[in-house]
């Protein structure tokens, strides 16, 4: 199970997460090893994640529901925490430590992720950001300690996943394979749910409006900069009661007074209601990237093949609405 510590800015306690009981952990190790048992297969390849979605419907009960629950309403923090998942320790290798590492060859935890990613939705990559590998690895990389993104070390300030595409992902999913050295790493969870109560009638009103520009995020090539991210949009959209989010504290940019009070007002209800997660291996953490932000503590990596390791992908629920941004109807937006 996660370790849930408070932060230095008023988290609020966190709710009971769910573990998988060692049986349980056995079959889902056992479904995740039948995906890999060729020696050879892609991650990336239709055939494969064809494989994995279908292997879904033969996970552990306990697993495929509490992942159907949180699709149909991702509770009060739009988040799931769910601890006891395979990542084959003992066969682990070092903690990448190049930029750009992704898992392209078939192992148990990218056989868990997939599943689970087929168990919301589907996959989705974006070519433009990690080589467009379907899992991608979240790594600490030596001379990129301040960089603002999944290969730094200093803290990561709260943002949604691809915000400024037309198509971002609506759900992000972790799976922890090493925990830091010194369990100093937190993931930094603040959904809407809980921090629009922290808004005034006036932030809330300009967070609707059309006045702000989200550009893509450092991880992305120059490439993944085009036309959409140039687009004014609002930080918040949909039910007043319940809005979606869209917004980056690092790239998102206020083009009015107002705005800009009313973004400053917004950092600081995520403050407020955030919640810190300090993963251990076998850990699988399921973001609703529509209603929830997420960022990361600072921590010390030591480059000796043992530093923190996750694994990341993402999940649309639709992926035809994509079907444009898709060759050949593949997982992968190209632009």
């Amino acid at each position: 199970m996660p370790e849930t510590t408070p932060d230095t800015t008023r988290s609020s306690a966190v709710a009971a997460d769910r573990a998988l009981d060692p049986a349980d952990a056995g079959a889902c190790e056992r479904v995740a090893r039948t995906l890999c048992g060729r020696g050879h297969d892609q991650v990336d390849s239709p055939e494969w994640v064809a494989r994995a979605r279908d292997a879904w419907e033969d996970l552990p009960l306990l697993l495929r529901r509490e992942v159907r629950r949180f699709r149909r309403h991702s509770g009060p923090h739009g988040t799931l925490v769910i601890g006891g998942l395979p990542v084959d320790q003992a066969a682990l290798p070092p903690t990448p430590t190049v930029p750009g590492s992704v898992q392209r060859r078939a192992t148990i935890s990218a056989a868990v992720l997939t599943m689970v990613a087929c168990g919301l939705g589907e996959p989705l990559a974006y070519l433009a950001e990690k080589s467009g590998a379907l899992v991608q690895d979240v790594v600490p990389v030596p001379g990129q300690e301040t960089f603002h993104g999944n290969a730094g070390s200093v803290p990561l300030s709260f943002h949604t996943e691809n915000g400024f595409h037309p198509h971002p992902p609506d759900y992000v999913v972790f799976l922890c394979l090493r925990a830091d050295h010194d369990r100093r790493a937190g993931m930094r969870i603040a959904g809407i749910r809980q921090a629009l109560p922290h808004l005034t009638p006036a932030g809330r009103q300009t967070l609707f409006e059309p006045e702000f520009i989200t550009t893509p995020p450092p991880s992305f090539s120059p490439d993944g900069a085009g036309e959409p991210s140039r687009k004014p949009r609002a930080v918040l959209s949909g039910a007043v009661e319940d809005p979606d989010i869209r917004m980056a504290q690092l790239v998102t940019t206020p083009l009015t007074p107002r705005a800009a009070v009313a973004l400053t007002e917004f950092g600081r209800a995520c403050e407020a209601s955030a919640r810190t997660l300090r993963l251990t291996p076998g850990d699988l953490v399921v973001i609703d990237n529509r209603v929830t932000v997420h960022g990361r503590t600072a921590f010390h990596p030591r480059y000796d093949g043992a530093d923190r390791w996750l694994q990341r992908t993402y999940v649309t629920t639709d992926l035809r609405r994509s079907r444009d941004h898709r060759p050949h109807d593949g997982h992968v937006l190209a632009r």
